[in-house]
């Protein structure tokens, strides 16, 4: 069982991503610093952005826990077709299943 509902990338972006990185995913700063996903050269490579949302990184907490193989990669590849990224090669469920190892 996950913690979040949602299961499209768009719906998981927005419940749980947009808080720190901002709807239009251009990130913020203030209390913390929140990095811009919006054209993000460091997307290209799939398996940076699903290890850091399986495993988290610095500030961003480790979402593995609390989501499930099929949303994560949905997230991801949400990510990564969107806000000026432009990047076809999709994350599968497959990849998640490893990056957990």
């Amino acid at each position: 069982m996950t913690r979040y509902p949602e299961s499209s990338g768009e719906a998981l972006y927005h419940a749980i991503c947009q808080g720190c990185h901002m709807a239009d995913a251009k990130g913020s700063t203030g209390a913390g610093s929140y990095p811009a996903l919006a054209a993000d050269s460091k997307l290209e490579a799939a398996g940076y952005a699903l290890l850091v949302v399986v495993q988290g990184q610095k500030a961003m907490p480790s979402f593995g826990y609390a989501l499930s193989d099929e949303q994560i990669a949905a997230v991801v590849n949400y990510v990564r077709t969107h806000f000026d990224n432009d990047y076809k090669d999709e994350v599968t469920v497959a990849d998640v299943k490893a990056a957990r190892r």
